[in-house]
């Protein structure tokens, strides 16, 4: 599960994951909240496996923009358009009327809001 986890976050640019102590604190947390959520026991089946890994992601992901330790995300302006004669530079200011940050929020939301997935795999417990 660590190596989904760090192979998705190397993707987004995020390279200090991999020796992040607090990367380990949140897998096991977001393990232990799937397993209760779903009163199964280790080995975790694949398709839950599937799901911790992201709710993990987003759960990094929101620890480190909340501390002010994301720096590694280029939130810059998206260009826009690009002209060569005359040099003209537009940046995609308001274009699908969110800010780098607002998409940030999103996906991390998207990621880590997925704990209506795991009613396909409850047990009762008696």
């Amino acid at each position: 599960m660590r190596e989904k986890i760090i192979a998705f976050l190397t993707a987004m640019g995020i390279t200090e994951a991999e020796n992040d102590g607090l990367l380990d604190l949140i897998i096991n947390n977001v393990e232990y909240k799937v397993l209760n959520e779903t009163n199964t026991v280790l080995p975790m089946p694949e398709g839950l496996e599937s799901i911790a890994v992201y709710m993990a992601i987003g759960e990094y992901l929101s620890f480190k923009k909340t501390s002010g330790q994301l720096e590694s995300i280029d939130l810059e302006l998206a260009v826009k358009q690009i002209q060569e004669g005359d040099t003209n530079i537009q940046y995609a200011i308001g274009e699908g009327s969110q800010t780098p940050e607002q998409r940030l929020d999103s996906l991390i939301t998207l990621l880590s809001n997925r704990a209506s997935e795991l009613i396909k795999y409850r047990r009762l417990v008696w």
